[in-house]
């Protein structure tokens, strides 16, 4: 760990999440920078997961009767990408369905698209196409990527309630990975699973170890024909500024990041979180659901005096 880091023990996690929310939110701006930074992504290959995440529409394991398509073609990538930097974003991420990057061409179509993307002038590059190994990563550096995206997405002791056809330390082995060839990091996790506030603490404790450059903050949006379908209380707007909170205080170099579910939050609580523990959005449309508006953020980074990094 960066030695100029505090490393907070779970007990003084703990004590900081159940304090009065105005005192959290204050202690937690004080890693706040003037900046919110965009990025987006193409849903580049859909459907037909081999795995069983029990909050994901993608898995073949459930009847989600959702749109499934092959790897897409370079030229939508990159006509996306444009359109995404049209709107302020800095980063741009080809994300795939599956556990790990295909053998053979899928992966070397990949290794394309985000040389292509780093042809576009101010955009990064990003990619989440699933548990690498070494010469994946490898040559993931080698194409230029700048950012990976893998999400711990819960735990260590929560994860088998989630996963059960790969493990959390699948997950951690794919993140060290991406730091030893010099990739950023991107990860974060999924709030709402029905997880408890101990775990959301060592979420952040966990995250904190590895140091991520960002940390994606999504909130289930249950899917119909999942196990968590009916999850949709597991978590509140209070308890969601909490949480986020708590991974800035604990993650202070890092970029907390609103992703998918932000939805499930008012717009006042979106304004708070921007003001208070958020430097980050994933802006337009998600993976499997709808998000908002580009020029809505715009506005909104705007209204809470912010600039667009």
């Amino acid at each position: 760990m960066n030695s100029t880091m505090k490393k907070y023990t779970k007990e003084e996690l703990l004590n900081l999440y159940n304090l009065p929310l105005e005192e959290l939110l204050a202690e937690s701006s004080k890693y706040m920078s003037d900046k919110v930074e965009f990025c987006s992504l193409i849903n580049a290959r859909n459907g037909k997961c081999s795995q069983n995440c029990k909050y994901c529409a993608q898995s073949s394991h459930y009847r989600t009767n959702i749109e499934s398509y092959p790897l897409v073609e370079i030229d939508e990538v990159v006509k996306v990408a444009n359109e995404a930097k049209a709107n302020h974003v800095s980063r741009f991420a080809i994300v795939t369905s599956g556990k790990t990057p295909d053998e053979g061409r899928d992966f070397k179509i990949e290794l394309e698209m985000i040389k292509e993307i780093n042809k576009i002038e101010g955009l990064s590059s990003c990619a989440s196409i699933g548990i690498l190994d070494e010469e994946q990563a490898k040559q993931l550096a080698q194409a230029g990527l700048k950012r990976f995206h893998h999400n711990f997405n819960t735990c260590r002791s929560y994860y088998p309630e989630v996963c059960t056809t790969h493990t959390w330390e699948d997950r951690l082995n794919t993140c060290k990975l991406v730091k030893k060839y010099g990739i950023e990091l991107c990860c974060g996790v999924i709030l709402g699973m029905g997880e408890t506030v101990e775990q959301r603490v060592e979420m952040a404790i966990e995250l904190a170890e590895i140091e991520p450059d960002s940390i994606p903050i999504n909130i289930l949006m249950p899917i119909p024909e999942t196990p968590f379908e009916n999850y949709h209380d597991k978590i509140d707007e209070e308890n969601v500024l909490r949480t986020m909170a708590i991974f800035k205080i604990a993650n202070p170099q890092a970029v907390v990041r609103f992703c998918g579910g932000r939805m499930r939050l008012s717009q006042e609580n979106q304004e708070l979180a921007l003001k208070t523990c958020v430097e980050g959005i994933l802006v337009g449309n998600y993976l499997t659901t709808v998000g908002k508006e580009p020029t809505d953020d715009i506005e909104m980074v705007s209204k809470i005096g912010k600039i667009l990094k």
